[in-house]
């Protein structure tokens, strides 16, 4: 049986939806910080958290484990493994103490979702107003945007793969309004 006072569980917790040419599951469980900083110190923090921070305008870098992603000219992104929160934290605070700069713990605020199919694109264009075409926005770009009446984080991390992320409270929204718009892409 499931404890549901496990806080760990997200709002997604063991769903998953598939229909003709898209599916959805939830992420994997991560640790997320924001992190702000300018000049070198954005150097510093990229050597600690063993991802170059991108400097260019809606791009991501990843490890494989950490994928450090573009919010805008001085903030980050961070993702990596819920079990090396602890570990990112601390290497980061360690190597920028007295630096100006902001380490902000955003975990258990957001969660995340992975769609993939031949339709994911078009079933995300139901509700966010971005050209998701690959030509326009390609692999491994990231930004802000909306989807439908929330705010997401949506990041291209393949062909046919999209991360998606929002607050905990509007999760459920989010699950709910692509599968709908996965089911009437199908109808």
């Amino acid at each position: 049986m499931v404890d549901l006072g496990d806080r760990t569980l997200g709002p997604l917790f063991s769903r998953s939806f598939s229909v003709g040419g898209f599916s959805m599951v939830p992420a994997p469980e991560s640790c997320r910080f924001t992190f702000r900083a300018r000049g070198a110190v954005v150097d510093t923090a990229s050597q600690a958290f063993g991802v170059a921070l991108p400097r260019q305008a809606c791009s991501t870098a990843n490890t494989g484990v950490r994928a450090a992603l573009w919010m805008g000219p001085d903030e980050w992104l961070l993702i990596g493994p819920r079990s090396e929160k602890v570990l990112i934290e601390r290497q980061l605070t360690e190597v920028l103490a007295g630096a100006a700069h902001s380490l902000v713990d955003v975990s258990h605020g957001e969660a995340a979702l992975i769609m993939s199919g031949t339709k994911a694109a078009v079933a995300l264009a139901a509700g966010c107003p971005l050209d998701l075409h690959s030509s326009v926005f390609a692999i491994g770009m990231c930004t802000r945007t909306v989807l439908a009446k929330a705010q997401i984080v949506l990041w291209r991390t393949g062909p046919l793969l999209f991360y998606v992320q929002t607050s905990r409270s509007l999760a459920d929204y989010v699950w709910r309004f692509l599968e709908q718009a996965g089911m009437d892409l199908n109808a």
